[in-house]
């Protein structure tokens, strides 16, 4: 029997009222800013794969851009973020240079790691960011091991773990959420359920209607499933996370419901989804939503324009510059590979 297509979560009914402005004009600029920002670098990272610069595959997170963009909002310098294979959004959220980022996916010195991690292991310690993780669920474990560190020595940082939907079939992930629970480590659980474990519908191979949510009761904690394409939602949801674990409350898990908007990577097609589905689920693209909600709050056209403008800007000038960079050196293949960081001392 063919799938209904899934359909997203419906648009919160407002009763003709204005909604409390808890968040501020200031910080709702930069959480458009930092969601288009990450569209743009995304989307061109799409372009630059077609034109054959970026090698290998890549994982997009088109579509998905509120998730990253709330939750980098919400965070402290010092905050730690884990992330997946699907790590560009986020590790730019949190700072890093478009520059750096499409450097690495095109292998050019410039890049975050001089071209040598490539697409799906994009670091960067300095701005919080400690890993994209291509193992599934193998970042869990590890931010709750960061977790236990700043418990131990009284620091107030708090880890974030970012991880898709097919990740909670995974042992690691009740092994991590057990782990956090027992100890109340200030780590932070957040799911991106895009509807599809790669290829598979997460629904047709799991036997609750919540992948993270539902199992939250079994660690004791809350459910947490919310609206992923409202940067509002997942920013005021992730405050409250935060407040918990620095608060020495424990962990938290939160289900966000988004959609991808291509396939699970360059080299899918995606042709396994209901016909339909895509365009239902673009009705509520995080962009869109987001600009709509600047409009609500009285922000004019002409501000969202020169934001678009300016981050377009950025990027282009970013392309650029990759494309004019050298590819790294060859003395780079016996750097950090032994701990003293060459091979000399084995001869």
């Amino acid at each position: 029997m063919a799938r209904k297509p899934a359909r997203p979560p419906a648009r919160a009914a407002s009763n003709g009222r204005r909604p409390n402005d808890d968040i501020g004009e200031e910080m709702r600029l930069q959480l458009y800013r930092s969601q288009f920002r990450l569209r743009q670098a995304e989307q061109r990272a799409y372009d630059l794969f077609l034109q054959n610069l970026v090698k290998g595959t890549s994982h997009l997170s088109l579509g998905q851009e509120a998730i990253a963009a709330g939750f980098a909002c919400a965070m402290k310098k010092g905050d730690l973020s884990f992330c997946t294979y699907r790590g560009h959004a986020h590790t730019l959220a949190r700072g890093v240079p478009v520059e750096q980022v499409l450097g690495e996916l095109m292998q050019r010195d410039n890049g975050l790691m001089r071209g040598k991690g490539g697409s799906m292991h994009l670091t960067s310690a300095e701005h919080g960011v400690m890993g994209s993780y291509a193992i599934i669920g193998a970042h869990l474990p590890i931010a709750c091991g960061a977790a236990l560190r700043a418990q131990y020595r009284g620091d107030k940082d708090v880890s974030v773990c970012f991880f898709g939907d097919g990740t909670t079939n995974i042992g690691a992930f009740h092994e991590a959420l057990n782990f956090a629970a027992v100890w109340k480590l200030p780590v932070i659980f957040v799911c991106e359920n895009n509807l599809y474990m790669e290829y598979t519908p997460i629904a047709d191979v799991t036997a609750v209607p919540s992948p993270a949510g539902d199992r939250a009761s079994a660690y004791g904690l809350e459910k947490i499933v919310i609206d992923g394409n409202d940067a509002d939602v997942v920013y005021r949801t992730a405050q409250t996370a935060f407040a918990k674990a620095r608060a020495g409350k424990g962990p938290s898990l939160i289900e966000c419901m988004t959609y991808r908007h291509s396939g699970h990577s360059r080299a899918d097609p995606a042709k396994y989804r209901p016909e339909g589905e895509l365009d239902k689920w673009k009705e509520r693209d995080p962009i869109k939503v987001y600009r709509e909600r600047l409009r609500q709050f009285g922000i004019g056209d002409e501000v969202i324009a020169q934001i678009d403008a300016d981050v377009k800007r950025r990027v282009d000038e970013a392309t650029e510059k990759c494309k004019a960079a050298p590819p790294p050196s060859l003395d780079l293949l016996t750097t950090d590979v032994y701990a003293d960081g060459g091979f000399a001392w084995r001869n």
